[in-house]
Formats: C-alpha cells, sequence, structure tokens
C-alpha cells in the first residue's frame, strides 16, 4: 500500500476527531469520532450515531460528510476515525481506525482522491481511499 507523508494538518485532525468524541462519549451511543479536512483547510468533525439494532447505526465518516456537503464543501481531503474504548474496557487509549466498507465507498464516491488515515501494523499512516478500495465498482 502506498503511503503519503503524515503532516502536522494531518496530526491536528487527529486531535480534532478525539476532541470530538471525548467530549460526546456515551455508552452504546457514540464511540467512534471522526474528522476531516477540506482543500481550503476547514474542519468539520462528527460523532457516530449507534442504534439498538446495529444495521441502522451511522458511521462517524459519513456524518462528517454528509454535514460538509450540506455546508457546500464539496472539496474533500483528508479523512480520520477514532474510537473511544467502551466505560466496561480495560485499555482506555482512544485509537485511530480504518473505515469500514460503507465508509471507504461512500468516501470513493463523493472524494475519489481523498487521503484517510489510520494505523496499520501499530503505525499511524496516511494513504488514498483507493489504496484501500483498489477495485471500485464502477457503473457503465
Amino acid at each position: 500500500m502506498k503511503t503519503y507523508p503524515f503532516t502536522i494538518q494531518d496530526k491536528k485532525l487527529v486531535e480534532e476527531a478525539k476532541m470530538i468524541i471525548k467530549e460526546h462519549y456515551e455508552d452504546d451511543k457514540h464511540h467512534i469520532g471522526a474528522a476531516l479536512r477540506t482543500k481550503s483547510g476547514e474542519v468539520i468533525s462528527a460523532v457516530h450515531l449507534e442504534a439498538y439494532i446495529g444495521r441502522i447505526s451511522v458511521c462517524a465518516e459519513v456524518i462528517a460528510i454528509g454535514s460538509a456537503l450540506s455546508q457546500g464543501k464539496k472539496e474533500l481531503h483528508t479523512i480520520v476515525a477514532v474510537r473511544h474504548p467502551y466505560s466496561g474496557e480495560e485499555n482506555r487509549e482512544l485509537s485511530i481506525v480504518s473505515p469500514c466498507g460503507m465508509c471507504r465507498e461512500l468516501i470513493y464516491d463523493y472524494a475519489p482522491d481523498c487521503y484517510v488515515i489510520l494505523e496499520a501494523n501499530q503505525e499511524i499512516i496516511k494513504t488514498k481511499i483507493s489504496e484501500l478500495l483498489p477495485l471500485k465498482y464502477v457503473r457503465g
């Protein structure tokens, strides 16, 4: 997988994702925070919405992208998601998580050149969404 330099702006984006989930964490409601940076440098963050019936939960990345688009910010540059441990977990560290398959599809649909920050082999890396979804389904 091709990786790209991790910048100061990327570090700030990770901190924003951590901050939003620290502020809004609730057991069985919100345990993932996401932050995205637009190409103009604006940052939008969100938490995921967990539902009792898991299939209707909404990922933080989706909410962040929807918020950006609703504000007319269509040029997405970089996105990251952070997981807050549940209250019963011994390890209290927040961790960067990779986007799920549906989020990968959505990120690619709206920003095919978007960078994604994730953790791989205990290292924080930045790659393009196309690296995480190399054989994207294309109509036609």
